[in-house]
């Protein structure tokens, strides 16, 4: 397979390229014109992420414009909510960006709706041999590939060290049940006497919801794409949270003045759970010098609760009017060994073969690949395909938590406009 290094090596040109952090622009719309190596051309790019996210796709371009001098790459970020909100705003109009960060969660919406460019169009551009089978399906849909995905993360539960240092408590046990957890985050507030929290309220994530259903033989869905939960089951998790919002996790309305960073990464809490690929991220905001990465609690000792996510992925708009470039692009920021260097893990353990060899395993990188090892006789399978609108059905659960825990909805409303809403989602 031809790949973009060799096919425009030759052509390349002396400009470098600009990396814009502005509003986001689309490629314009029509149809695409016949490719020209020597040609320049600008596209657009945009991901989620923090300024340390922001500072690594910098240098990937920088990298990236060193062998394709003639691609001009803009980029635009921001937080996950508002990422999502601007792209169904931008498919609305048929403006997405030529190139953007992807999640699977968004597949069947994106793939099914015809806004996300069939990746073997540009296959002479793009390596896909690097990924094993597993890997590649989860941009696949329907035998067709639309995205491919940088790497795969662990849900963890990540302690900063030195605050529990200073508070002179030591870390929770790996895989504790949620009670145990729950009064481990207790003594860390009433030791700091509320200077720093134990944690936050983690009943506002829907993949520790997950994660219990998992840990019962469950999932969020079924595989002919239906809810594999009840209103008693949303009801008893969120109920299950009422102790640790009273003062024993940090409060909500405090949260809401620190976003978008979290209170882990502000150093107001001693832990908090999330993806594995967010250690990275977690010590440059946080500022701290050692950060623990251990196993979550479980809802039942034993069980294979935990599953390798490969949902951070990267897509090519349907309608962009370079697909060549933007597949090229593409290949760069999934593939190269640049790629590898520059983001280590913070994308998700490398994905391609190609990108780990990159990647030099050490420091905070060799922490998350030795967690994963670590936590793998806790891995089971994957959960079934996403089903349409699930990012959406996600970012409901978590704004209806945080409206929880600002006291502004019931758990009782909130459950009934969760489950109001998937009807209309899911068309049940």
């Amino acid at each position: 397979m031809p790949t973009p290094r060799r096919l425009l090596a030759a052509a390349a040109l002396a400009t470098g390229a600009v990396l814009v952090l502005a509003g986001c622009g689309s490629g314009d719309s029509g149809s695409a014109k016949e490719y020209d190596p020597d040609e320049k051309v600008t596209i657009n790019y945009a991901f989620w992420g923090n300024d340390d996210r922001a500072t690594r796709y910098n240098d990937l371009i920088e990298a990236f414009n060193e062998e394709y001098p003639n691609i001009t790459v803009n980029v635009s970020f921001t937080d996950f909510p508002s990422f999502w909100e601007k792209r169904q705003t931008e498919a609305a109009g048929g403006g997405l960006p030529d190139v953007f960060q992807f999640s699977d969660s968004y597949l069947r919406q994106y793939g099914e709706s015809g806004n996300l460019l069939d990746l073997a169009e540009v296959s002479d551009y793009i390596d896909m041999s690097t990924f094993d089978d597993a890997l590649l399906g989860t941009g696949a849909l329907d035998d067709v590939q639309y995205s491919l995905p940088t790497g795969y993360s662990l849900w963890a539960n990540f302690v900063n060290d030195d605050l529990l240092a200073t508070a002179g408590v030591e870390a929770p046990e790996p895989g504790t049940s949620f009670d145990e957890f729950d009064e481990w985050m207790a003594s860390v507030t009433e030791a700091t006497g509320g200077a720093v929290y134990g944690g936050t309220d983690y009943t506002q994530r829907i993949q520790l919801f997950e994660l219990q259903l998992r840990a019962n033989g469950g999932n969020l869905f079924t595989d002919d794409g239906k809810l594999g939960f009840t209103e008693d089951d949303l009801r008893e998790f969120w109920e299950s949270g009422d102790t640790i919002r009273d003062g024993v996790t940090v409060p909500q309305q405090k949260l809401e003045e620190l976003s978008p960073k979290s209170g882990f990464g502000a150093g107001i809490t001693a832990s908090e759970m999330s993806w594995s690929n967010f250690l990275g991220g977690y010590l440059a905001d946080s500022g701290a010098a050692s950060i623990s990465m251990i196993a979550p609690p479980t809802a039942k000792e034993g069980s294979k609760d935990l599953y390798r996510q490969a949902g951070l992925q990267v897509a090519i708009a349907e309608n962009t009017e370079h697909p060549e470039a933007a597949a090229i692009f593409l290949d760069f920021v999934v593939n190269s060994e640049a790629a590898g260097e520059i983001f280590g893990t913070t994308l998700g353990f490398p994905a391609s073969s190609s990108k780990l060899e990159g990647t030099a395993l050490e420091g905070a990188d060799k922490q998350v690949a030795d967690y994963i090892e670590a936590s793998s006789d806790r891995i089971g399978d994957a959960p079934p395909v996403p089903v349409v609108g699930f990012g959406s059905l996600e970012q409901t659960f978590w704004d209806l938590g945080k409206s929880i825990g600002l006291g502004a909805v019931s758990i009782d409303d909130a459950v009934t406009q969760f489950f109001a809403e998937a009807d209309v989602i899911l068309g049940s």
